[in-house]
């Protein structure tokens, strides 16, 4: 599992941001790369644009990840590399968010990558081989304010990347996550929308406000997360790791 070329792999989340640029770097060395998401025109443009293959689900729901992942494995063999990238964040005061609000975000973030690692331990326990990296967040390593639903679920994925590196790690199958800061990202500028919307700041306030904890005083770049992303799914000795991309934000 130490090479790329050949082997497929599947991209939650792989219409636009983090999860296209992953899937770039993968089908770039040669990979066989299916990216998965909920919006179909998206989906299909990026994979037309990159010469890849796509399959529409939501990673809440079982059936659909189901039916997409038998047929990603139909279009391409089996899943050598998932990189569960779905993902969602709302900023909401702990005393204002609804429940539903709070059981969707876990949703997303948490039970989603439960979703879709499940639907592939199977394949990669009869292969004897197999990457998985989850794209957590600076959130799964420490807390921020108002977004407490969002860094639970991602302490949580994290958590799950731990159980799993330890339970498989004598099975071929290693399982890491990347820790990514404020990123680059349609999720973050419309973040900044709402700042300006919502304080009256400037555009160039609000990036500010969410760049100060970032030493490098910049947004990550997605094609740096993807980086870190790829040179795990080439590893052999890295296992149960938590990646920060994040300027050092967190250490």
């Amino acid at each position: 599992m130490s090479r790329y070329d050949g082997k497929h792999a599947l991209v939650t989340g792989g219409g636009s941001g983090i999860g296209a640029a992953i899937a770039y770097l993968l089908a770039d060395k040669g990979s066989m790369v299916t990216i998965v998401g909920r919006d179909r025109a998206k989906l299909e443009a990026k994979a037309k644009a990159l010469g890849i293959s796509a399959r529409v689900a939501d990673v809440t729901d079982r059936g659909q990840v189901a039916e997409a992942f038998a047929a990603a494995v139909d279009d391409n063999g089996a899943i050598d590399i998932l990189i569960n990238n779905a993902g969602l964040a709302e900023a909401i005061p702990f005393a204002k968010i609804t429940d539903l609000q709070w059981d969707r975000i876990l949703a997303v973030n948490l039970t989603g990558t439960y979703n879709c690692s499940k639907a592939v331990i199977g394949g990669m326990l009869q292969n004897g081989c197999g990457r998985i990296v989850n794209v957590a967040s600076t959130a799964a390593l420490t807390g921020y304010a108002y977004v407490s639903a969002y860094c639970a679920a991602k302490h949580g994925v994290l958590g799950l990347t731990r159980a799993l590196a330890l339970e498989y790690a004598g099975r071929g199958i290693t399982v890491n996550a990347v820790c990514p800061g404020y990123t680059d990202t349609e999720v973050v500028q419309q973040a900044l929308d709402k700042i300006v919307a919502s304080t009256g700041r400037s555009r160039e306030e609000a990036l500010a406000e969410l760049v100060k904890a970032n030493p490098q005083g910049r947004l990550v770049q997605p094609e740096q997360v993807a980086d870190a992303v790829i040179w795990l799914c080439g590893q052999d000795s890295m296992n149960g790791q938590a990646i920060a991309v994040a300027g050092g934000e967190v250490m």
